[in-house]
Order: C-alpha cells, then sequence, then structure tokens
C-alpha cells in the first residue's frame, strides 16, 4: 500500500510537472527594431523611387537575379540566363518550386505581369521604368522560361533586375489590391513577410520560415530574427537617443558627431558603408537666370568650400566629391577639382559683369542684385549644407534665398516649376547609367534643363554598349562633358553611418550599399 502511494504521489509530481510546463510562458519572439531616416510617401517598390524602401524591401521581394559584393551577378529567382549576340534580347530559365507569401506559384507569368506593370504608363513608375530602359516586349516561352526583347542593346539591364525596384510581386495580390493599396498589403516571395504598414509610422516583417530558395549573397538559408520593426526617425536629433535608449537596435544616417560618440561606447558597433550611385550634390538649372550663365555656375562650383562642409557637419567621415558620380561607383573618374578657389570665382564674376558696389553688399549687373534660388530636401543634412554654402556665395557677394521643401514630391513639383537656380537630387545604384535621366534632353531627372547632342549621344552609347571597356571610356567623357557645361555641384561621396549595438551580428549591406542582408542578422543577447 505504501509503494503504491508512492508511486502515486511521484505520478501525482509528474503530472504537476508537465502541466507547470505547458503552462509556461512561450518563449518570446526575437525581434529586431530598425529605424529608417526618412518616412516614405509611398512604398510600392515598382512606383516610388525612395532609397529607403529598399531597406526593407529588399526582404520582401526575391529578384530575378542579385550582384554580390564585388559586383558579380549571381542567379535568384532565375537560376540561368542568356544573351543574344545582338543584345537584343535576355532568356531566363527560372527557379522551379518558389512561391509567393500568399501561396501563389512564382512562374513566367508572374514575370510578365511584373515587368509589364513597371512598363505600364499608368502606373507612373518614378524610378523602376526608367531602369530598365528600351524594354519592350516579355515572352512567356514556358511556365519556367521567359524572353525579354529590347528595341537596342541596354548594358544596366541586368542590374536593373538585381534591385528591389523591379522585385517580383505576387500577381494574386497586385490584381486584388491595385496601384493605390497594394503598398499597404505587398506580397513577395523573400526571406520576410510583409505583416504590417501603418503609414508614417511603423513597418512590420515576418520571418518567412518556408524559405527555401535564397541567392549565394546570402549565408543562412532562413532568417534567425522572428520580427522586424522599421520606425521611421526623420528628425536627425532623434536617432542615437533611440538607439541609447533601446527603442532601435539598427539605425542608418547617424549624425556623424553621434556616430563617433557611439563608437566610443562598446555597447555599439559603427558600420560605415560607402554608398555608389550620384554624391550629395546639387543641380544648376541652365534655363534661368543667374545660373544660365556658364560663368556664374563656375563661380558657384569654384567658390565653394566642400572640404571645410565635410569638416564640420561630417566629422570628415565623408570624401569630397569631385564627380556626379561617387567614387564607389564603377565608372567613377575625377572631373571636379576638390579645392575651393575664391580668387578665380570672383574673377570670372567680374568678367561676367557681377560687380560689387559700394552701395550694395551684393554683387550687381544692370541695376539686379546676384540672387540664386536654391531648393533642398530636409534630409541627408542637405539644410546644414545649404547653410554653409549661403555664407559661402555671401563672403563674395551672392545673395542666396535657401528653401527647404518637406518631401521627395517636394523636390519634383520644384523640378516641374522650374523656379530654383539648383536644386538637390539624388540617386543611388551601383550602375552608372543612373546618371542617364539627369543630364539626356528627355531625361527624367533633367534638373540642370540642358538639351546637349554630346551628353545624349554619350549617354546613350553608354548605354547600349555592351562592352566594359567601351562603357567606361563613353561614361568618362560623360562626365568630363558634364563638368565642362558646370551643370552640377558635388559636394560629398555618401557614406551611410550605421549604428547597431552590440547583440546585433551578421549585419551585411548588399551591392547597392543601402539594403541590408536582414536574412542574416541574428541577435546576441547581453
Amino acid at each position: 500500500m505504501r509503494k503504491f502511494g508512492a508511486r502515486l504521489l511521484a505520478a501525482g509530481l509528474m503530472l504537476c510537472g508537465l502541466l507547470a510546463a505547458c503552462a509556461a510562458p512561450p518563449s518570446p519572439v526575437s525581434e529586431l527594431r530598425y529605424g529608417l531616416t526618412l518616412v516614405p510617401t509611398g512604398l510600392d517598390p515598382h512606383i516610388n523611387a525612395s532609397s529607403e524602401l529598399g531597406i526593407p524591401l529588399r526582404s520582401v521581394y526575391d529578384t530575378l537575379i542579385f550582384r554580390d559584393a564585388q559586383g558579380r551577378f549571381v542567379p535568384g529567382l532565375a537560376r540561368a540566363w542568356t544573351i543574344s549576340t545582338d543584345g537584343l534580347s535576355y532568356t531566363f530559365s527560372l527557379r522551379a518550386g518558389v512561391s509567393f507569401h500568399d501561396g501563389t506559384p512564382f512562374n513566367g507569368e508572374a514575370v510578365r505581369i511584373n515587368l509589364e506593370r513597371i512598363l505600364n504608363p499608368e502606373t507612373k513608375s518614378q524610378k523602376a521604368r526608367f531602369m530598365l530602359g528600351p524594354l519592350t516586349r516579355v515572352e512567356v516561352l514556358d511556365a519556367l522560361t521567359v524572353r525579354l526583347s529590347l528595341s537596342e542593346p541596354f548594358a544596366p539591364l541586368l542590374d536593373a533586375l538585381s534591385q528591389p525596384y523591379c522585385g517580383m510581386a505576387s500577381p494574386t495580390a497586385l490584381a486584388h489590391w491595385g496601384d493605390a493599396d497594394y503598398q499597404f498589403h505587398q506580397v513577395g516571395s523573400g526571406p520576410y513577410r510583409f505583416a504590417e504598414y501603418i503609414s508614417g509610422d511603423h513597418l512590420t516583417l515576418e520571418r518567412n520560415s518556408d524559405y527555401a530558395w535564397g541567392p549565394s549573397i546570402y549565408s543562412n538559408r532562413k532568417a534567425a530574427v522572428e520580427r522586424i520593426i522599421f520606425r521611421f526617425y526623420a528628425d536627425p536629433a532623434t536617432r542615437a537617443p533611440a538607439l541609447l535608449s533601446g527603442e532601435a537596435d539598427v539605425m542608418g544616417e547617424l549624425p556623424p558627431q553621434d556616430a563617433l560618440r557611439l563608437q566610443q561606447d562598446p555597447s555599439f558597433q559603427l558600420m560605415p558603408v560607402p554608398i555608389p550611385g550620384q554624391p550629395l550634390a546639387l543641380y544648376f538649372n541652365t534655363q534661368s537666370p543667374p545660373t544660365d550663365d556658364l560663368s556664374v555656375r563656375q563661380a558657384l562650383i569654384a567658390s565653394a568650400g566642400r572640404q571645410a562642409i565635410i569638416d564640420t557637419i561630417f566629422g570628415g567621415l565623408s570624401p569630397v566629391a569631385t564627380s556626379p558620380l561617387s567614387s564607389s561607383t564603377w565608372g567613377f573618374v575625377e572631373v571636379v577639382p576638390s579645392a575651393q578657389d575664391t580668387a578665380r570665382a570672383e574673377t570670372l564674376l567680374d568678367e561676367a559683369g557681377w560687380q560689387r558696389t559700394p552701395s550694395s553688399e551684393w554683387r550687381v549687373r544692370d541695376g539686379t542684385a546676384l540672387t540664386v534660388e536654391v531648393v533642398i530636401p530636409p534630409w541627408g543634412f542637405n539644410p546644414q549644407v545649404g547653410q554653409m554654402l549661403e555664407q559661402q556665395w555671401e563672403a563674395i557677394g551672392i545673395r542666396v534665398n535657401l528653401t527647404q521643401v518637406a518631401s521627395f514630391a517636394g523636390l519634383r513639383e520644384a523640378q516641374a516649376a522650374g523656379k530654383y537656380n539648383l536644386l538637390s537630387i539624388n540617386l543611388s545604384g551601383a550602375d552608372p547609367d543612373l546618371l542617364r535621366p539627369f543630364f539626356v534632353s528627355d531625361g527624367s531627372y533633367n534638373l540642370a534643363r540642358v538639351a546637349d547632342a554630346q551628353l545624349d549621344t554619350l549617354f546613350g552609347e553608354a548605354a547600349r554598349a555592351t562592352d566594359p571597356a567601351e562603357r567606361l571610356q563613353l561614361m568618362a567623357e560623360a562626365q568630363q562633358r558634364v563638368a565642362a557645361l558646370a551643370l552640377v555641384l558635388p559636394v560629398r561621396d555618401y557614406v551611410n553611418l550605421n549604428v547597431a549595438r552590440a547583440g546585433v551580428q551578421g549585419l551585411s549591406f548588399d551591392a547597392q550599399g543601402w539594403f541590408p542582408l536582414l536574412i542574416d542578422v541574428s541577435l546576441k543577447q547581453p
């Protein structure tokens, strides 16, 4: 009887232990909190152009191909591809067994629907459409083979297809939600699912446990972190406090002084990443006085103390920009002297008839003060850069009216209106073709309002050239021509100052520099 009672007691204790185990709270979900520095005006990658949207969406969407850290193209949703000898057709063999997050199968028809959506003028694509260049037709040869036809050779096509702006979305979701609402209900095939987007507040991604077709640029086959919450920190002053308070685990575009201070704290790690594409730069309106005058444009460039700007605002952490391309971009050549030369600037203005007079602090010609209208956005320390340029230019008698717009859309509106002398917009990207829309006559970002036959020819031939050496030569000549016409004032090459908490491991970025490979991130508990 005693043995039976003892056994009953032991069984009861075991049952209690099992019940207690069952009642124990579940393990906390691993969660990464990532700070974005720009509140997007739209989040649909086929429509919108912001580099910020690629930070989360690189992990929502797979692309047909990817680009590794050395700039080489590697298979993605396309396992292989061939290019015709005339450069007019690209045939892609697609990966089998891939599903979108909603269960829709990925196939040739999905590729056709996505690319035709981008090409459709009604989509009003701000970036992806231009990236696809002369693509005219998408044919589905069979379920897992597609052929892209071009009206002329286009060397940047593979780079375009490697970027999240040309990511593959579920045709089911595109049809169901339409262009207006799809941005709130996005469906890709990447390592993370799009869970929630509250405009202006946060974006949440959740791990795609079914992911089994990642490219070779990913170290992990599946994501380690279960949930990623992105919040927006448009004000640079809020970024370091968010990290220090534990509100954010990762933050890009830290003010340099904050980045250097946090670097001294063993709780954080500083990860500076050079960004290929365009530097922080201001483009001259060549159709609006006084910047319709080459001498005035040259004087504004010569009198800009860019090294002083970098030392004061960027803590010396960025190189002086010396080209319309940043120095980390393939095809870069130095074409704009880095040194400030106020004596040359004053001589240029004197010779152009803009004279200093005792009765005015501004240079005057024919009774009109030398005045420039400068339009800048609020991000990337553009306001601070604008203020320093204002001081430098006013020191040689140029009056500056500095206007800050609130958004990328505001910049585009200013561009359309043409009521500026200098305007700051820049795009990132690993291929130098991103300069083409800025400097060809019909370019969608022709801020300089330039119509130059030589530039049209150089950029057109560079886009069509299939030989890399020929492309490099043409791009060098194009940059030299841009400098000769004084169309742009390059200020500083972008270096994104990313800071992460010490427990964030495995964080790296793709060939574009902006977009993290979030599948490889893990969190180490302190």
